[in-house]
């Protein structure tokens, strides 16, 4: 199990039953959480807090929850969103993901599975190059993997801990197919959900950040009907 010592979670959500319910279970779980009812006041804390994790309803008043993580991404904010979305609003997650969600969870949801998607994100952003040396470049891209920052021509890049986590698999397996089977298993860590096409919206979104020419990949590449290999 993860130690929630020290972990920080900030709670975006509007409805006040269920951010009591979500604040006392993670309390009692030894997380400490801070709420905000707004879109609006979960972007100031989350740029003036030093969280852990963001827990991010979509439906919330004023700027919603599609909003929040764009404008937190654009502003540096790299840390783990699990995004809570409505059962039917598969557009709603498809769009968090790109706009560099880690995760979501629909709703209603078992208070037992939103914890272990917590463990899960907060394992993978704390071992994001487990294995890996210092860094590692491919053409103008540095990666760092005691930061877990990318550099892209000595400019940092905006990029999610799953991102990272993604890019750190693809390059300690470099000139190997990964199925997306496998990178769902070692990267995102569990069998259930999210599905096969999460991973290519993620890597999608990470082609958009260090190819070239994302259109024309030069360095993740895709192996039709089977995979990607990463050739840098």
């Amino acid at each position: 199990m993860t130690d929630p010592a020290q972990s920080r979670i900030l709670l975006v959500e509007d409805e006040p039953s269920l951010v009591m319910t979500l604040v006392d279970r993670l309390v009692s779980e030894g997380y400490a959480v801070e709420s905000a009812r707004t879109g609006e006041q979960g972007i100031a804390l989350a740029l003036a807090g030093s969280f852990d994790l963001i827990i991010l309803d979509v439906m919330l008043p004023g700027k919603d929850g599609l909003e929040v993580c764009r404008e937190v991404r654009a502003r540096g904010v790299g840390i783990p969103i699990l995004m809570l979305t409505a059962r039917a609003q598969v557009v709603d997650r498809v769009v968090g993901l790109k706009l560099g969600a880690d995760d979501y969870l629909t709703k209603p949801f078992e208070m037992i599975e939103l914890l272990a998607r917590i463990e899960v994100l907060f394992r993978r952003a704390r071992v994001p190059g487990a294995g890996q040396p210092g860094t590692y470049a491919f053409g103008d891209v540095r990666v760092d993997f005691r930061s877990g920052e990318v550099f892209r021509a000595g400019e940092a890049l905006t990029i999610s801990a799953l991102e990272f986590k993604l890019l750190a698999f693809l390059i300690q397996n470099r000139g190997a197919l990964l199925t997306r089977e496998e990178l769902l298993d070692k990267v995102w860590g569990y069998h259930a959900t999210p599905t096969t096409r999460t991973v290519d919206v993620h890597v999608a979104a990470l082609r958009q950040k260090v190819e070239p020419v994302p259109s024309r990949p030069a360095f993740i590449l895709t192996v039709h009907g089977r995979g990607y290999r990463f050739a840098g």
